[in-house]
Formats: C-alpha cells, sequence, structure tokens
C-alpha cells in the first residue's frame, strides 16, 4: 500500500513537471508564433497588393485604347504588355539595386544587383516580396508615357525608352526618397506616402517629353492653331479601366503601409473619398465649360483625385482628402485645356493626370498634414508652418526637372538614330497592321453554314454541318 502511495505521488509530481514544463514551452511557442503570424500577414498583404497594382495595367491598356482610334488599339495593348514585361526584367537586373542599393552620395543605390548580395527588404517583408511590390511601381510609371505618344510612335522606340526608364530614370528618382537617398534626409524630409511625385509625376513629365518630342497627331491642329476634337473610340473601355484602376488604386495606396496593421483602414477611406470627389468635380467643371458632362473627363477626374492624394493619404483627415481630390479634378480639366491650346497633343490626358495632379497631390501633404509623426510634420493648415511645405516643393521641382532633362534627352536620341515617329502613311492607316502584322479589330471570318432548303412543307429541317443539335 505505502509502494502504491509513493509511486502515486511520484506520479502526480511528475505530471505537474511536465505541466509546467509544456506551459512554459507552449507560452514561449506561443509568443514565437504570434510574431510568425504577423510577419506572414504582412508579406501575404503586400503581395495581394502588388498583384492589385499589376492589375492596374489591364485598367491603364483599357482607358488609353478607349481614348484613342480603333486602327491603333492593338498598338497600345502591346505597348501596355511591353511596359510590364520590359519593365520586370530592367528592374530586375539593375533597377532594383539602383533603387533601394547602398546609398553612394545620396543619389544612387549600388548593391543587390539581380536580387544578389546585398538586396533590400523592408521590415518583416522579404526580398522576393519587397521587389515585386517595387516592380509593380517601376511598370506603372513606365505605362503613363504610353497614352500621352499614342497613335504615332514606332514600337520599338518605345520598347527601348520602357526599358532605360524602368531600369535607370524612375530608379534614381525612387533612390532619392524611399531608397535613403538625399531627399530623405533633408532637415524636414520629403514624404511621398505611395508616389505621386516617385511614379506619376515622374511618368506624367517623361510623357510631356515624349508628346513635344513627337509632335502631335496628323490633323489635331488646324491651319490656325486651334485644337481639333479626334473623338474616342470606345468610351466604355475608358470607363472600364478607371473602374479598374481605381481598384488596384486598393494596393496601391494601402500596400505602401507596407504591414498588414491597423493604418490601412484609414488609408483606403483617403483613397475612396478623393477618388469620389474628382470625378464629380471634374465633371461639374467640364459640364461648365462646355455645356455637357463629358464622360472621359469625369473618368480622368476620378484617376486625378487618385494620384492627387498619393503621396499624402496615411497623412490627411478624410476632408483633407475631399478637398484634395476634388480640386485634382478642377486643375486636371484646366490642364487639359491648357495643353491643347500650347498644342501638346495628349490624347488620353496622361500629362494633366498624372505630371499636374501628381505635383499638386505632394505639395498638399505641406499644407493637409494633420499633425507631426515619424514620417512627417503637421502641414501649414494645420498649424505646422512651412517647414514641411518647403520640402514637398524642393521635392517636387528637383524630380520634375531631372526627369525633363534625362527623359528629354532619351527621347531626342531615339528620335535622331532609330527614329521616334512612324510614317505619315502608317499614321494614317493605324499602327495595328504596319507595326504589328493584324488589326486589332479584325473582321469576322468564320463561314456561315445556310441551313438546308425546305422543299416540301412536311420536311424536317436537317442541322448544318458544324452546327450543334
Amino acid at each position: 500500500m505505502m509502494r502504491l502511495k509513493k509511486w502515486a505521488v511520484a506520479g502526480a509530481l511528475g505530471a505537474g513537471v511536465v505541466m509546467l514544463w509544456g506551459e512554459a514551452a507552449w507560452a514561449q511557442a506561443t509568443e514565437i508564433s504570434a510574431e510568425d503570424v504577423q510577419a506572414n500577414l504582412d508579406n501575404v498583404f503586400v503581395l495581394v497588393a502588388a498583384v492589385l497594382v499589376i492589375f492596374m495595367q489591364a485598367g491603364f491598356a483599357l482607358v488609353e485604347a478607349g481614348l484613342t482610334r480603333a486602327k491603333s488599339v492593338a498598338n497600345i495593348m502591346m505597348k501596355n504588355l511591353m511596359d510590364f514585361c520590359a519593365g520586370a526584367l530592367a528592374f530586375f537586373a539593375v533597377g532594383y539595386a539602383i533603387a533601394f542599393g547602398s546609398d553612394v552620395s545620396g543619389v544612387v543605390g549600388s548593391s543587390g544587383w539581380f536580387l544578389g548580395d546585398g538586396a533590400f527588404q523592408y521590415g518583416t517583408l522579404t526580398v522576393p516580396v519587397t521587389f515585386i511590390f517595387q516592380v509593380a511601381f517601376a511598370a506603372t510609371a513606365a505605362t503613363i508615357v504610353s497614352g500621352a505618344m499614342a497613335e504615332r510612335t514606332k514600337f520599338r522606340s518605345y520598347f527601348f525608352y520602357s526599358i532605360v526608364i524602368s531600369g535607370l530614370i524612375y530608379p534614381i528618382v525612387v533612390h532619392w526618397n524611399w531608397g535613403g537617398g538625399w531627399l530623405s534626409t533633408l532637415s524636414t524630409p520629403f514624404h511621398d506616402f505611395a508616389g505621386s511625385t516617385m511614379v506619376h509625376m515622374t511618368g506624367g513629365v517623361a510623357a510631356l517629353m515624349g508628346a513635344m518630342v513627337l509632335g502631335p497627331r496628323l490633323g489635331k491642329y488646324g491651319s490656325d492653331g486651334r485644337p481639333r476634337a479626334i473623338p474616342a473610340h470606345n468610351i466604355p473601355y475608358a470607363v472600364l479601366g478607371t473602374f479598374i484602376l481605381l481598384v488596384g488604386w486598393y494596393g496601391f495606396n494601402p500596400g505602401s503601409e507596407l504591414a498588414a496593421d491597423g493604418a490601412i483602414g484609414g488609408i483606403a477611406v483617403t483613397t475612396t473619398l478623393a477618388a469620389a470627389a474628382g470625378a464629380i468635380a471634374a465633371m461639374i467643371a467640364i459640364w461648365m465649360k462646355s455645356g455637357k458632362p463629358d464622360v472621359a473627363m469625369a473618368a480622368n477626374g476620378m484617376l486625378a483625385g487618385l494620384v492627387g492624394i498619393t503621396a499624402g493619404t496615411a497623412a490627411v483627415s478624410s476632408i483633407g482628402a475631399i478637398v484634395i481630390g476634388a480640386a485634382a479634378g478642377f486643375i486636371v480639366v484646366a490642364a487639359v485645356l491648357f495643353f491643347d491650346r500650347i498644342r501638346i497633343d495628349d490624347p488620353v490626358g496622361a500629362i494633366s493626370v498624372h505630371g499636374v495632379c501628381g505635383a499638386f497631390g505632394t505639395i498638399c501633404v505641406g499644407l493637409f498634414a494633420t499633425e507631426d509623426s515619424d514620417f512627417w510634420k503637421a502641414g501649414l493648415f494645420y498649424g505646422g508652418g512651412t517647414d514641411q511645405l518647403v520640402s514637398q516643393v524642393i521635392g517636387v521641382a528637383a524630380v520634375g526637372v531631372f526627369v525633363a532633362v534625362t527623359a528629354g534627352l532619351l527621347f531626342l536620341a531615339i528620335k535622331s538614330t532609330v527614329g521616334l515617329r512612324v510614317s505619315q502613311e502608317e499614321e494614317l492607316a493605324g499602327l495595328d497592321v504596319f507595326e504589328h502584322g493584324a488589326p486589332g479589330y479584325g473582321p469576322d471570318v468564320t463561314p456561315v453554314l445556310a441551313p438546308t432548303p425546305i422543299t416540301d412543307s412536311r420536311a424536317t429541317a436537317t442541322v448544318p454541318t458544324g452546327a450543334s443539335s
């Protein structure tokens, strides 16, 4: 009996030790697991956001194709396809290292070529996820130019441009701010949360230089210099593309938080409000100007609101987002009309939407940021003084000048070597057949089989060969 009691006591003590050890081990495992879970959530969230941004390529393609003529629709689609493909390879090889590699004099990065040794990763994100998110942005900057140069650009020349902007021009701009370069080390650091300047104004300024070097489309301006309307061929494409871009922007802006945390909901709200306000403001502005609520201009107003809010989406209030979006909607209408008057032919309004409204939205951070944080100071309208505003103006001016010079020289070099513009014959006929060998909208050449004629009222018609019964 005593032996049984001893065994019982020993068993109880052993069980207690096991339970205590198990609880301690479980607590430690739970703590580690929570960190792992958060890291996995961050990576999954940012990867999904990257996919949404990549899907924006489809939106850009539809907007640009819809707002131009049917005879060059395949060319538009091809350029948007190759923007991503060429841009991804160029950014993988050299662009990512220039943008995020070890800093050299605040200007360029110099490590992590081909995602090798020294490749940058952010916080809990892995190198592959960080790269995929950033390459999506590089492709966006490149594809903005496509619409402004539509219907008159040689494909091979555009393909070469796409490689250079994704592999060199855009990465240098990115390094200045997001890569730890000189704009991020100002006494009050320049702030562009998701790319109003880094992505959109870069693309918009490059688009301006491309359109200037190319010249306008044939027939766009009369002998008196007055612009002539060249109607869009498919407004439903343009509106569908705009909605796809809106959806993609929920990857663009909330994804730029680079973590699955509590801030992403507020960022999505300011994104939504600015987009809606931009569309309504542009509709009102063109309605007052022309007497009609133009569909394409309203769509561009939504995009203008999205571009405008992108820099300050995490820093401004909901009311601030509405004001910024509405102002961008009015500005885009004025900018489109202005560029038309000075004979810069931009078939889709890319310069106005991305260039002008990108600069405007970036400057707005210095006006509408509600309070100081680790990444920005309160704006002028919220008692923060002019420190942030001055930094924003410096960043906009520096990026604008740099991209104008480099992109301008690039397009001039292409023009003087392989040529930039198609022949007059090709432009009049459309680029699809001459550049790509087939029209974007081919005729229906499927043979139609006639039914067997009925020769008697009592006869039953037979099903034609090849048809389903």
